[in-house]
């Protein structure tokens, strides 16, 4: 298919300066050699050229006229090149080698921009194909205009006071606006502990099944909203009626079968019609597609973010999403490994805080103390070590029957309604215990002075 009779764009002028300068000095290939590749020319003398210099620089060998035009005539492609009488010209065409770095980039955006055009041609392509999945479809074409994005030049090294500079020039009220400042949980010992959900970091919620996983990351959902944050969840487990009830059941404070049955009292009533208009003027946005994979979720991300805005995403859960590159020699734990990758590499290309709702393993339900370790991730791979917090959801009334609790620790009172959130890492800050208390029936954390103050539950009003 030809897109156009017009030519590629490129920069012929571009090109030589970045030859001639190396040409002129060859220890200048060192501030290009991070992000310029031979395919990056558009003319094949220039490519080959830029090859055989990286060649010699690889080899530790010295890069220069002389040394060039050896190395093309050992490979018998000199004459390919223009023979000498090229390479003197390219070395007349800039005066030193300063600005290598100007004209390199200026090679790099025309090569960006010729694949911009190939990939036009490819994303037609999808749409001739006629394909009647749509979002299977939208999805191959963001992963070709992603790996464009994905493929440019990587960060080089910033001197630290560039970093430091934002700090300088702002009071701390005016950081405390700033679109970087972290997300509040709601819950203020671990907003304490953690300094807030930190933009651009990966945590992990984790927990048995039952024990409150959902629950409690859809509170943190609310929480984030109600303080005016955009909240996107991924739930590839239950629906978005479900994730609605709950909410209700939450915010109105009534019991969640109660609410299915649609057995309220008129004061129950009045409270899901309040909790109703209060949960309709909240930023959470549910997308409830049971299959899918990472690069599909950052690709709907971004869109989010471009359209509305976006501070914070929770995705449930992770051993459910799906692995596009995975194949039938990969085992689960290398695929769940590979998810954690991407979730991380998400959290930090959106800037916003990322929950990852992770399952343990059953190991814990066979020892005798039940609390979790970070070992019992479930095909952990490299989740511990890519999250930046893990927290895990511990109730012993899960594991402990009442009656053998009373058995096991006579005079200790049985931790029905109890919680623990435990920060079992956090890689800028210490770790701890957090007490919640928690009302399974109207889906409800609440710190233990709220319970004090009796603000858990007014279920049976």
């Amino acid at each position: 298919m030809v897109l156009s009779d017009k030519l590629f764009p490129h920069d012929i002028s571009a090109e030589e300066s970045v030859i001639g300068s190396l040409l002129l000095d060859g220890l200048a290939f060192t501030k290009i050699a991070s992000f310029l590749e031979p395919e990056h020319f558009y003319l094949e003398p220039n490519k080959i050229i830029f090859e055989i210099a990286r060649d010699l620089f690889n080899r530790q060998e010295p890069i220069n006229q002389i040394s060039i035009a050896h190395e093309l005539e050992t490979q018998e492609k000199l004459e390919d090149v223009g023979g000498r009488a090229y390479l003197a010209k390219v070395v007349d065409v800039v005066p030193t080698s300063i600005h290598i770095k100007h004209y390199a980039n200026l090679v790099r955006r025309t090569a960006t921009m010729r694949t911009l055009i190939n990939a036009a041609e490819n994303i037609s392509e999808i749409g001739f194909d006629n394909d009647p999945d749509i979002e299977n479809a939208l999805s191959k074409a963001e992963d070709i205009i992603y790996s464009i994005r994905n493929d440019q030049p990587s960060r080089d090294f910033v001197p630290l006071r560039e970093t430091l500079t934002p700090y300088l020039e702002s009071s701390s009220s005016d950081l405390n606006d700033d679109e970087n400042r972290p997300i509040s949980s709601g819950f203020k010992l671990l907003d304490d502990l953690l300094g807030g959900l930190q933009r651009s970091d990966m945590l992990v919620l984790a927990a048995r099944p039952s024990v409150g996983k959902s629950m409690f990351a859809l509170n943190l959902a609310i929480n984030a909203a109600m303080n005016d944050q955009k909240v996107a969840i991924y739930s590839l487990e239950m629906g978005r009626e479900q994730i609605a009830t709950r909410m209700l059941a939450t915010q109105a404070r009534v019991n969640m079968h109660s609410l299915r049955m649609m057995r309220l009292s008129s004061s129950q009533e009045n409270r899901l019609v309040d909790a109703i208009g209060r949960l309709s003027d909240l930023s959470i946005f549910i997308d409830d597609s049971p299959v899918q994979g990472v690069a599909e979720m950052r690709g709907k991300a971004r869109r989010l973010q471009l359209e509305y805005g976006l501070d914070f995403i929770i995705v449930d859960y992770m051993q459910l999403i799906s692995n596009n590159k995975g194949s039938r020699e990969t085992n689960r734990a290398q695929e769940v490994s590979e998810i954690s990758r991407q979730i991380k590499a998400m959290a930090r290309d959106l800037k916003v805080p990322v929950i990852a709702i992770s399952q343990l393993s059953r190991a814990i339900e066979h020892r005798q103390s039940h609390r979790p370790l970070l070992s019992d991730l479930r095909e952990s791979g490299s989740i511990e070590q890519d999250a930046d917090v893990v927290m895990f959801i511990h109730r012993e009334e899960k594991f402990t029957t009442k009656e053998d609790w009373i058995k096991n620790n006579p005079g200790v009172p049985y931790p029905e309604g109890q919680a623990e959130i435990i920060v079992a890492k956090h890689r800028n800050g210490p770790t701890d215990t957090i007490p919640l208390a928690v009302d399974d029936s109207i889906g409800r954390f609440v710190t233990i002075d709220s319970v004090k103050n009796n603000q858990l539950s007014t279920q049976e009003n």
